[in-house]
């Protein structure tokens, strides 16, 4: 049978880690909000882009709105995950539904690029091995560095391997802690997008006008439009991936509490039993000194 004081470090241990985890919790709840809001930021910022390509393709000539899409070959793909653990089956999610992309595609990937150490791990063990794994950026002012480099490795893709379309696999954070694992095109840029900014109208009476060569400024256009997309795909899979740490965090505390009223009752009831046979103890004690006949 288990001692008394056993039972009792044991309930301290666990009262230990149940405040551990209870720090764990509060610091997921703060981060998800805090790589919500670096999302949000980027909306205003995406609007004023989505207006500079309306102004853009605003006088297309008819040419330029007869060239097709072409068909996508080589394709290359960006997997955001985690390179902490504790965040439950992100990982596991994000690169299940890349697989089932392309299966859907009926083609594999030229290129494999993986934001976290975890999601590398996860590629390779499904015969996706990355050919590059970038670390994961700790904060929200870590990310525009992050963005940088994938930008680079886009434009070596293209120049150097023939990459003719690139597709983002990450988590989006829907709420509290849950979320969930999508796929986005990134490039060929959406040309029904395209289409559909050129038809919108202008929100204002006056209509805007740009003196830079037309190719050019639709270009720089274009790799903001890349750099808000990077942007966000890192801030809403690390908001994904505090939001999965808090589901893992919260089903801990429920199992160290169910733990801890277990050994808060264990505890009680060997310190009952062992108060018991102390004075079981005492009394045999007693009435082996003959205690019992000079009561008698």
């Amino acid at each position: 049978m288990e001692a008394v004081e056993a039972v009792k470090s044991r309930m301290q241990t666990t009262e230990d880690l149940q405040s551990v985890v209870k720090t764990m919790k509060a610091l997921a709840a703060v981060n998800i909000r805090h790589y919500e809001k670096a999302a949000e930021s980027l909306d205003e910022y995406y609007r004023t882009i989505e207006l500079g390509l309306q102004v853009v393709l605003r006088d297309r000539t008819s040419a330029e709105r007869r060239t097709r899409e072409a068909p996508m070959k080589r394709i290359g793909v960006v997997v955001f995950g985690s390179d902490q653990g504790m965040c439950g089956q992100l990982n596991d999610r994000v690169v299940h539904r890349m697989i089932k992309e392309f299966d859907q595609l009926d083609i594999r990937p030229a290129a494999v690029l993986a934001v976290g150490l975890r999601v590398a791990g996860r590629l390779e063990d499904a015969d996706f091995p990355p050919e590059r794994t970038l670390a994961v950026p700790g904060s929200t002012t870590a990310i525009v560095p992050g963005v940088q480099d994938l930008l680079l490795q886009l434009d070596t893709w293209q120049e150097k391997q023939g990459i003719d379309a690139v597709l983002l696999a990450y988590c989006r954070h829907k709420s509290g802690a849950s979320y969930r694992p999508e796929i986005q095109r990134l490039l060929p840029v959406d040309r029904q997008w395209l289409a559909d900014l050129e038809k919108s109208p202008w929100p204002t009476k006056m209509l805007p006008m740009f003196t830079m060569d037309r190719g050019k400024l639709f270009s720089e256009l274009i790799r903001q439009y890349l750099f808000v997309s990077l942007h966000r795909a890192f801030a809403e899979s690390l908001a994904s991936e505090n939001a999965s740490r808090l589901a893992s965090m919260q089903n801990a505390e429920r199992n160290i509490t169910e733990q801890l009223d277990e050994l808060t009752t264990t505890y009680h009831q060997r310190r009952q039993m062992s108060v018991t046979e102390e004075l079981l103890d005492i009394v045999s004690g007693f009435e082996a000194l003959g205690g019992g006949e000079n009561i008698s």
